[in-house]
């Protein structure tokens, strides 16, 4: 289904800016739907280019048939957004949106858009045994008219309607003039988040003065969890909420002001251990502030978990940050002991353990800064390759580099992979590279997230690289497909492999480590064969959709 940018861009003269309130109206106005239990259809109108022929059927949903207006300002209408109430059955379960009609099919609407007026005329339609009414309201933006809202009521279920009902109604009433006379969405109103309340959480309707003339029963109980037990109505409910939320500390001085419905904000009071969200709608009709609508809605619950959310997260970073300084601890007294040995092989395998404790301390500490278990790898993969570069041999003239980007991982992957290329450098430059000049390049490639793979450094990954289109290195023949993949290459123009090397068999401690993280513990594959050109490659691949080890 085409989005609303699409359709106005694609159908429509409307500018950027017309565009841009068109979005702020339809993120704000299933108020309005729920308000008058009624849906919602935003028509615009089609650009000339856009016209259709004078005998083309109407492809939209029920509304007032007519003779075609040879003399109208716009040839036809799109529907670029539909909405429903929550608060009343729909007038049309079928979606509505990118449907086209020409004018003349509609006669509300054509007329509301000439007229740039409220149509509420008309008798109710029955187009599918369904008594719907029919309201059209332009919407405008300054002194231009965007568009028109299509309001169909349903009206098989209408009953005498209560208290609570016509407050509704009345609300809907005015912000329906408000639309009309450019006045909502309210410009410069902070953007309504997802969790706003909502007219079933809680409604208030206030006067000029800011009393409170109607509450509904939700309204009226979330007040009351707040510790307010009387009635509300003919209170001043700004001073009600400081008065409730009064803890002898300053308060913010917009709250009064907010609550007596002089300026449209959301606001969140707290009080005997309670928290309540407001959200407070001016209703200015003619020119003249006319009163407030003021939404509540309990989200004590919500806020709890949040800071419960908070607090584990702290907790979480901590432990990282105390892991890495453990870790840190264990690499000094390692390293202390290795310059008190004499013996040259028991010092190179104490350095060794320095290096292997040192990658996983990269790693949590990392983790110690990020409020989840997410990591950005390219930064530890960059630590890393310095660090191998400073504890290589003075004789050793290499400066790895890396091309590519590892992205995002688990932190289930990062440490052991940390941990393998940690090793696989180290050997590199101890092996591959001893004594001499050369070049050490990480290359990493991320494959299954969309994008067309691409050859990096000139090297070749599991057999045959994969062609244009294709998302990944190709598996052999009878395996499943390789879904999101992480290809990382250890590149050496060195002295190569010794002749009948083979990594299963080798007695090198740091490969059988290797080997275990990536094979065992991530489930992936390692492959070591000579480069083209001289040297050695070390392709590890690595999944990213499932992180247990392989049967």
């Amino acid at each position: 289904m085409p989005t609303l940018t699409d359709l106005v861009r694609d159908h429509s003269d409307l500018t950027e800016a017309d565009l841009e309130w068109l979005h702020a109206l339809v993120s704000d106005w299933q108020l309005l739907a729920d308000l008058s239990f009624a849906d919602l259809l935003l028509w615009v109108p089609l650009r000339s280019a856009d016209a259709l022929p004078a005998d083309a059927a109407s492809r939209g949903g029920r509304g007032q048939r007519g003779v075609l207006d040879t003399g109208a300002a716009v040839p036809g209408w799109v529907a670029i957004a539909q909405m429903r109430p929550t608060t009343g059955p729909t007038a049309y379960p079928e979606d509505l949106v990118g449907k086209v009609v020409r004018t003349g099919r509609r006669g509300l609407i054509d007329v509301a858009w000439r007229e740039r007026r409220i149509v509420r005329e008309g008798d109710p339609e029955w187009g599918s045994g369904i008594p719907v009414r029919e309201e059209s309201i332009p919407v405008r933006r300054g002194a231009k008219v965007l568009g028109v809202i299509q309001r169909s009521t349903n009206l098989s279920s209408a009953r005498t309607p209560s208290r609570l009902e016509l407050t509704y109604l009345q609300s809907a009433s005015d912000l329906a003039t408000m639309i009309a006379e450019g006045r909502f969405p309210v410009q410069g109103e902070e953007p309504n988040m997802v969790r706003s309340p909502r007219v079933g959480d809680g409604l208030m309707r206030l006067d000029r003065s800011g009393r409170v003339t109607y509450a509904s029963p939700n309204a009226q109980s979330a007040y009351r969890r707040l510790g307010y037990p009387a009635d509300l109505v003919g209170d001043a409910l700004g001073q009600v909420t400081a008065d409730l939320c009064d803890t002898g500390e300053p308060m913010e001085e917009a709250l009064s002001v907010v609550l007596s419905g002089r300026a449209p904000r959301e606001v969140e009071v707290e009080s005997r251990g309670s928290i309540m969200q407001l959200r407070t709608i001016p209703l200015i009709v003619g020119g003249t502030r006319i009163g407030a609508v003021v939404l509540c809605r309990d989200v004590t619950e919500l806020r709890w978990r949040d800071r419960e959310l908070l607090t584990k997260d702290a907790t979480i970073r901590e432990i990282h940050h105390r892991v890495k300084n453990n870790l840190q601890t264990v690499a000094a007294l390692l390293r202390l002991q290795a310059r008190r040995l004499q013996i040259p092989e028991g010092r190179a395998a104490l350095d060794e353990a320095v290096r292997r404790v040192g990658s996983i301390a990269i790693v949590h500490e990392t983790l110690s800064h990020t409020p989840d278990e997410l990591i950005d790898f390219d930064d530890i993969a960059d630590r890393v390759i310095t660090m191998a570069a400073e504890v290589s041999t003075p004789e050793t003239k290499v400066t790895p580099k890396r091309t590519g980007s590892f992205g995002v991982l688990p932190a289930e992957v990062a440490t052991p992979l940390a941990m393998a290329l940690t090793e696989l450098l180290q050997n590199a430059l101890e092996h591959g590279l001893a004594s001499r000049f050369g070049t050490l390049e990480v290359v990493a490639h991320r494959y299954g997230e969309g994008e067309v793979p691409r050859e990096p450094g000139g090297v070749t990954v599991w057999g045959e690289w994969p062609e244009a289109g294709d998302d990944g290195p190709r598996e052999e023949e009878g395996e499943e497909p390789a879904g999101r993949r992480l290809v990382t290459i250890i590149a050496d123009d060195g002295v190569g492999l010794p002749a009948e090397f083979d990594v299963e068999s080798s007695d090198s401690l740091g490969l059988q480590i290797v080997r275990t993280l990536i094979v065992g513990e991530l489930g992936g594959r390692l492959d070591f064969r000579p480069r083209s050109g001289g040297g050695t490659e070390v392709v590890v691949d690595v999944p990213l959709d499932n992180h247990r080890p392989r049967a």
